[in-house]
């Protein structure tokens, strides 16, 4: 079964499509200023989708330091409606969108089904509102499943996990230049400034900055070479959004109310996409990775196994599909294709709901694959196992 695990994956991700929810834009209003409208589902040609909440919006905000609802001074930058808010990330375990104020060191949790929100307050994150240097402008979900953020100069690579229902804020460091970098440096705002993120399947990240400059920055190294510079888009184009699409493509948003662009980080050519061309995007944030080397696909709509985020030991598998008949079987394996944990299911009348212990399994990445009696390859699903 291990030699014929990644073939069927790669296939699997070609066909996965989610048209009514690829990615997520923060966006704004028609303004020559940052003044924030709301945050929105996209599909994946670039047209607008459904708001998810926005500046008008009634906001229930949770602080989880102090344990409390609170009421936040709407006159000041520190809120979670605040008109500065430019940078967004989809955190997978929760169906929640992460995002900080540029003037403000804050950190926002909003559920998208609940629309509640919760304030993480942080001494990690240091964001002064006259430095612009110091602005959260780029954040990513990483392979890993946590949450990164690199402010302007690349003086604080800040990572937002979450153990025992709680987020943690890390300050992993100062990226610097590659030595190759020259005249192309991430740091100075010529070339390097704003800008979003996105994360490959090694958990690096791959900095657009506004100019269109792309950095591909090593998370071992605390690192950022110069790759490229994005052809193709129209002279003075503000990069100010980047995510990958279903497609594996990365789209490119900006600011001004221009068109989005698809691209592939291994040319940079910009092509249009044929969605709206005056929305005013100051972030993008996805689920979908460049170069992922695992597919979330499931061949039947009810068959699923959840949570993907596993950080109490178990995990469920779903049935209710009549068309499913009698043994299954279930095999999970490490990013190299080794077989951890291999177990039998039976489905009686098309209906299963079964927990399934993970014995002892390590912090990390795994693919859960199920299969019917004659070995089809029913589901493959990345999970994301925490202490």
């Amino acid at each position: 079964m291990k030699k014929h695990l990644f073939p069927i994956l790669l296939l699997l991700l070609g066909n996965t499509v989610n048209a009514q929810q690829d990615f997520f834009a923060l966006a704004g209003k028609d303004s020559p200023r940052i003044e924030f409208s709301d945050f929105r589902s996209m599909n994946a040609d670039g047209a607008s989708g459904q708001s998810i909440f926005g500046v008008s919006s009634e906001a229930h905000v949770f602080s989880q330091e102090r344990k409390a609802s609170v009421t936040e001074d709407k006159n000041s930058y520190n809120h979670s409606q605040s008109m500065t808010l430019a940078a967004v990330a989809y955190d997978s375990s929760g169906d929640n969108l992460v995002y900080m104020p540029m003037f403000s060191s804050n950190i926002y949790v909003l559920n998208q089904k609940t629309k509640e929100i919760t304030l993480v307050e942080n001494t990690v994150a240091r964001v002064t509102s006259c430095d612009i240097n110091s602005h959260i402008t780029r954040m990513a979900t990483g392979y890993d499943g946590n949450i990164y953020a690199i402010n302007n100069a690349g003086t604080q690579f800040i990572q937002i996990s979450k153990k025992n229902n709680q987020y943690v804020v890390n300050d992993l460091g100062i990226i610097k230049d590659d030595a190759s970098n020259g005249k192309n440096s991430f740091t100075s705002i010529e070339s390097g400034f704003g800008g979003d993120m996105i994360a490959d399947g090694d958990n690096n990240f791959y900095v657009f900055s506004t100019s269109g400059n792309v950095f591909k920055v090593s998370t071992k190294e605390l690192k950022a070479k110069f790759v490229g510079k994005i052809s193709g888009l129209p002279e003075n184009y503000s990069v100010n959004g980047v995510a990958v699409n279903s497609n594996g493509k990365v789209v490119v948003a900006s600011a001004k109310g221009a068109s989005m662009y698809e691209l592939s980080v291994d040319n940079l050519e910009a092509k249009k996409l044929s969605g709206e061309t005056n929305l005013h995007i100051y972030d993008l944030a996805s689920k979908y990775f460049v170069n992922d080397r695992t597919a979330s696909a499931a061949v039947l709509a009810n068959l699923d196994v959840y949570p993907t985020k596993v950080d109490e030991g178990f995990v469920y598998v779903k049935v209710n599909d009549k068309n499913v008949k009698g043994n299954l079987k279930l095999n999970v394996f490490d990013l190299s294709g080794k077989t951890i944990v291999t177990q039998r299911l039976s489905v009686k009348d098309g209906s299963l709901n079964q927990q399934i212990y993970l014995k002892d399994l390590v912090s990390g990445s795994y693919i859960v694959n199920i299969t019917d009696e004659s070995g089809k390859a029913l589901l493959n699903k990345k999970i994301l196992v925490t202490e």
